[in-house]
């Protein structure tokens, strides 16, 4: 399934209703909990090693801002600089023109199969399933992103596709699916981490040795030299990137960054906010292509498909300076509790609750699963302070929260019983004869309603309120009753001054 702008979104419910049904999955908690806690942990570790981590943390965001001001300048650099490395740059508004232009260079190159590297981008614009579509066989070359298309899966996770699986489940699947894919997995596999990873490199080594094209997403492309960079940790990155011929890829238009220099910030934020690690294992930048060596035909496709309306956002723009990272996923008590897939979108979590509702549009429909994504959030403001480039994402939460209000209210013709009591509400507190008599058949009311002091079930439209959460019974006497009967001699020389 996928929203008019050809974002892929999960034929899932509003978050409320898929994650109840997460949260009933024992074994997925217990998977989420032990991932997210150990690379937590790592990532402590590794930030607490730099005495100027918060000032690397700066230096990104500010980065990232400027470039974002400036973003139409430095895309035109990239595409010159490209151009002039030997490589051709291609304009895609949505993800059907890029799925379009992917399609037709693969087509061009006399291919019927590409080999991938991990990309949100591809993901975010279903590319497996329009190639699928088109007679292109695309297969994914990151063990996480091998195990989610071996089991029909979907990432749930933006750095661990496959958090949501234990080794026991990856076994398995590949016992029954590898066959299916190329060469079977091998008869007596266990689920020790090096059998599956020696399962998964002999099952892909014949594709990347036959494959003619590769598609690539990219972490940077530096407008001054048109050098595009992918980071990742097993190496099969490398092999797409350097065996065949054509090389395709495809990046948001948030992706590039103004020199080579920046590179110095970036490659210390990432690593240690992703995987906990120092340094990426590989780090592989090219640019454009060199006769001889490499892919002799390089094209990258710079995608919109949202982004632009995004950065009309003064507020909500600061998702776009998002590095993929996942560090606020795995702080975020919600995504511990439900994972990925609850959130609908390829991006989960905090960043996929800021980011998705944006490139989808929340004004075109605020009953839409997407516009439940600003409120999958306690607002602890944890992501925050985990993310390595400050996007202040409690802030755009609440942003996107107002936005989905205000839709509502103007798609409605007669307001709503939340509004009816919020304008109830202000009406008697405006008013201290009316909040004096509120509060009196507050108590006699509650009386009916409460046990042992808490009230668990409110009528009428106040269920939404009781059904998360125990309200207490209104105290017998106010305060302001307590202070008359306690003060009576104070309380009337303040009435007689006009106080």
């Amino acid at each position: 399934m996928t929203t008019p702008n050809g974002l892929v979104w999960l034929d899932t419910p509003p978050f409320p209703e898929a994650a109840r049904t997460a949260l009933a999955n024992g074994q997925l908690r217990r998977n989420l909990r032990h991932a997210t806690g150990t690379i937590r942990d790592k990532r402590l570790t590794v930030t607490g090693e730099l005495q100027d981590w918060e000032q690397l943390r700066d230096a990104g965001a500010a980065l990232k801002r400027r470039t974002l001001r400036h973003l139409d300048l430095y895309l035109l650099e990239l595409e010159e600089s490209v151009t002039r490395a030997g490589g051709t740059v291609h304009w895609a508004a949505d993800a059907a023109e890029a799925n379009r232009i992917v399609a037709g260079l693969v087509r061009a190159a006399g291919a019927d199969e590409v080999v991938k590297v991990k990309s949100m981008a591809t993901q975010e614009i279903g590319l497996n399933e329009a190639l699928a579509e088109a007679g292109i066989a695309a297969y994914e070359t990151d063990l996480a992103e091998l195990i989610v298309q071996l089991g029909d899966d979907r990432p749930s996770h933006i750095l661990v596709p496959a958090i949501h699986r234990n080794r026991a489940e990856i076994r398995d699947i590949f016992e029954r699916e590898m066959g299916k894919w190329g060469r079977p997995a091998p008869a007596d596999l266990t689920d020790e981490p090096r059998a599956l990873a020696e399962a998964a490199r002999l099952h892909l080594r014949e594709k990347f040795l036959r494959a003619r094209v590769a598609v690539s997403g990219a972490n940077f492309a530096i407008a001054a030299t048109g050098t595009v960079g992918v980071v990742e940790s097993e190496g099969n990155g490398r092999m797409c990137l350097t065996l065949p011929q054509t090389l395709i890829t495809v990046m948001g238009i948030e992706k590039v960054l103004p020199d080579w220099s920046d590179l110095e910030v970036f490659l210390q934020l990432l690593p240690r906010s992703s995987t906990g690690e120092r340094m990426n294992p590989y780090t592989s930048t090219w640019t454009g292509s060199t006769p001889g060596d490499g892919p002799q035909d390089f094209h990258l496709v710079l995608l919109d498909n949202g982004r632009t309306a995004t950065l009309a956002d003064t507020v909500g723009r600061q998702a776009l300076a998002c590095i993929r990272c996942s560090a606020c996923l795995n702080v975020c008590p919600v995504y511990e509790r439900t994972g990925g897939h609850a959130y609908g979108s390829v991006y989960p979590g905090p960043i996929g609750a800021v980011l998705t509702p944006q490139l989808v549009g929340v004004g075109s429909d605020p009953n839409s699963a997407a516009a439940s994504l600003p409120f999958a959030s306690t607002l602890c403001g944890a992501c925050y302070d985990a993310c390595p480039v400050k996007i202040n994402i409690p802030e755009v939460l609440t942003h996107l929260r107002a936005q989905v209000v205000e839709s509502k209210r103007r798609s409605r013709t007669l307001p709503t019983a939340e509004a009816l009591v919020m304008k109830a509400a202000a009406a008697t507190f405006a008013a201290p004869r009316r909040l004096s008599a509120a509060q009196r058949s507050a108590r006699l009311g509650s009386h009916l309603l409460a046990r042992k002091g808490r009230i668990g079930r409110l009528p009428g439209p106040l269920h939404g309120w009781a059904d998360s959460r125990d309200t207490p019974q209104p105290p017998a006497e106010t305060f302001h009753a307590w202070w008359r009967r306690t003060h009576p001699a104070i309380d009337k020389t303040q009435e007689g001054s006009g106080s």
